[in-house]
């Protein structure tokens, strides 16, 4: 038997009747009925997502900027990297990041390269989260973005890669993009370096976008 190729390819079965239940301000819900292989129907029921970025920030020291918030859903305060919605349609993906970064962490980077394209959770959404890792950090120039709710009991801090790495594998860290984040950029710098990553503005079929 021949070895697949490992790769994720686009793949679409029809659909023979959709319906919105849900739509709020940002995601919705929908349920498709969906025709099988074999001519068969079965509903699928999934949140629709506008795509999110994520950014693993690592300073001169080899430590990585994370933030503490509260995330009603599981009741729980996690650790995580700065990140947000791509809420504009056709946004770069690279601006809404270094958005994020300013807003969340009063942050900005010279250097930008695209770490990791995930699918959050493909069995329940169609969510996809392009993860960026920025380097060269400096304080951000101007007066600090005005937070509200949750954001404003953020608690930072700027914690060593291997630290977090161990906190992973611990079940200590729970938030998907810090841990797929931090495990690939330890990936990264032990095989093939930073500069074997993919440009910043490298093309994201999940998610297209202009500018």
């Amino acid at each position: 038997m021949q070895d697949p190729v490992i790769h994720d390819i686009p793949e679409e079965w029809p659909v023979s009747a959709t319906e919105t239940p849900f739509t709020g301000k940002v995601t919705g819900v929908r349920s498709d009925v969906v025709v099988m292989p074999d001519g068969t129907t079965a509903r699928r029921d999934y949140q629709t997502h506008p795509g999110s970025v994520a950014v693993v920030a690592l300073d001169d020291d080899g430590k990585v900027l994370v933030l503490r918030q509260y995330r009603h859903p599981v009741r729980q305060l996690l650790w995580e990297v700065p990140a947000g919605l791509l809420d504009v349609p056709g946004e770069h993906p690279l601006h809404a990041a270094q958005r994020e970064l300013y807003e969340e962490a009063h942050v900005k980077a010279a250097d930008w390269r695209v770490l990791v394209d995930i699918y959050s959770t493909p069995g329940g959404s169609n969510e996809a989260i392009r993860i960026f890792l920025a380097r060269e950090l400096a304080d951000a120039e101007g007066e600090r973005f005005a937070v509200s709710a949750e954001e404003a009991e953020f608690e930072y801090a700027r914690v060593p890669l291997d630290e977090l790495v161990r906190g992973v594998i611990a079940g200590e860290l729970h938030n998907s993009c810090l841990a797929v984040g931090v495990l690939a950029l330890r990936a990264v710098l032990n095989g093939d370096g930073v500069d074997a990553l993919r440009p910043a503005d490298a093309p994201w079929p999940a998610r297209p976008f202009s500018g």
